[in-house]
C-alpha cells in the first residue's frame, strides 16, 4: 500500500502544473547564482593580491613617471619628458637588443631539450624514468641567485673545472665571464634553469594523448621518431607554443644571472645589460627613481605587447574561443 501511496502522490505532482511564471530557465536561475556566488569568493582572494601587488605598484610607476625630483624646485612635474629620456636611451635600447638576441637562442634551444627529453620518457625507452624526471625537474627548483653562484664557481676562470678541462684539452685559459662570452655563459645557466620545468609541462601534455593513436601508428609501420615528429608534436603544439611566449616574457626580465655574474666580471656587465638591469641601476644605483619608473612602465608595454600578440596568434589557432 505504501508503495502504491506514494506512486499515487509523484502522479499528482507531475499533473499538477507548474505557477504562473516558472519557467525551466527560472528555476536554474538560483541555483546559476548559487554558482556564481561561489566562484566569486573563491577568486576574490586572488584578485585582491592582483590588486595589491600588481595593479597599485603599477599605477604608482605610472603615476611617478611623470614627475622628477630636482635639487632646485623639488618634485615637479615633468609630463613625458621621462619618458623621452628613456625613448632616446643607448643603454636602455642595447639592454633591449641583447634580451632579443638571448631569446632567439635561448628559447629554441630550451624547448628543444624539453621536447626530446619529454619525448624519450613517455616513449618509455628510459629505465627508471620517474627518478630522472624528478632529476631533471630539480633545477627549477633551485633560487636563481643560488644557480648563478653555483655555475659562478663552477665556470671562474683558471680555478673553475671546466676552465681547467678546456685548458687541459689545449684551448687555453677561457675566461667564461669575458665581454664576448659573458651573454652565452647566461644562456647556459637559464637553459640548465628551465628545461626541466618546460620538459614536465610538455611530458604532460603528451601523456594526454590517448594510447590508441600511437597504437595505431605502430600498427602502420611507423617509426619511434616519426611517431614523435609527425604524431605526437602537431598534438601537442598548443603546449609548445604558450612556453615559446611565457619563455620570451622571461627572456625580456632577465636580471638575476647577469647582476650575480657581474659581481665575477664588473666590466662584462654593463649599466644597462638587460632592461631589468637598466630599471634596478637607474632607479636604485643612480636614485633616479623617476626615471627608473618610465624605463619599468617602457619595458612593460614591451612585454604587455608581446603576451597579446601570443594571446591573439593562440587564439587564431582555435586555442581559445
Amino acid at each position: 500500500m505504501t508503495g502504491l501511496t506514494d506512486l499515487s502522490e509523484r502522479s499528482v505532482r507531475q499533473r499538477t502544473p507548474a505557477p504562473a511564471g516558472a519557467t525551466p530557465s527560472a528555476r536554474r536561475r538560483p541555483r546559476r547564482a548559487v554558482r556564481e556566488s561561489a566562484g566569486l569568493v573563491f577568486i576574490t582572494p586572488g584578485m585582491l593580491m592582483l590588486g595589491l601587488f600588481m595593479l597599485v605598484p603599477t599605477i604608482y610607476a605610472l603615476w611617478s613617471s611623470l614627475y622628477s625630483t630636482r635639487i632646485i624646485g623639488g618634485h615637479q612635474f615633468v609630463g613625458a619628458a621621462n619618458y623621452v629620456t628613456i625613448l632616446h636611451s643607448a643603454d636602455f635600447w642595447s639592454g633591449v637588443v641583447r634580451v632579443l638576441v638571448f631569446g632567439v637562442v635561448q628559447v629554441p634551444v630550451t624547448l628543444a631539450l624539453a621536447f626530446l627529453f619529454a619525448a624519450l620518457f613517455d616513449a618509455g625507452v628510459i629505465r627508471a624514468s620517474k627518478f630522472f624526471r624528478t632529476v631533471f625537474f630539480m633545477p627549477f627548483a633551485v633560487p636563481g641567485v643560488v644557480a648563478a653562484v653555483m655555475w659562478s664557481f663552477l665556470l671562474l676562470p683558471g680555478f673553475g673545472p671546466y676552465a681547467q678541462i678546456l685548458r687541459g684539452l689545449g684551448l687555453g685559459n677561457v675566461d667564461f665571464f669575458s665581454s664576448g662570452l659573458i651573454l652565452p655563459t647566461i644562456m647556459l645557466i637559464v637553459v640548465w634553469e628551465w628545461t626541466g620545468y618546460n620538459m614536465t609541462i610538455i611530458y604532460t601534455s603528451l601523456k594526454s594523448i590517448p594510447r590508441e593513436v600511437t597504437e595505431a601508428a605502430i600498427m602502420e609501420g611507423a617509426s619511434l621518431w616519426r611517431i614523435i615528429t609527425r604524431i605526437k608534436l602537431p598534438m601537442v603544439m598548443p603546449s609548445v607554443v604558450m612556453l615559446v611566449f611565457l619563455n620570451a616574457v622571461g627572456a625580456l626580465q632577465l636580471f638575476t644571472e647577469p647582476s650575480i655574474l657581474a659581481a665575477f666580471q664588473p666590466q662584462a656587465v654593463s649599466f644597462g645589460f638587460t632592461p631589468s638591469l637598466y630599471v634596478y641601476n637607474t632607479a636604485v644605483g643612480s636614485g633616479q627613481y623617476e626615471l627608473g619608473a618610465a624605463a619599468a612602465i617602457v619595458l612593460a608595454v614591451i612585454i604587455g605587447a608581446i603576451s597579446v600578440a601570443g594571446f591573439a596568434f593562440r587564439r587564431q589557432n582555435g586555442e581559445f574561443r
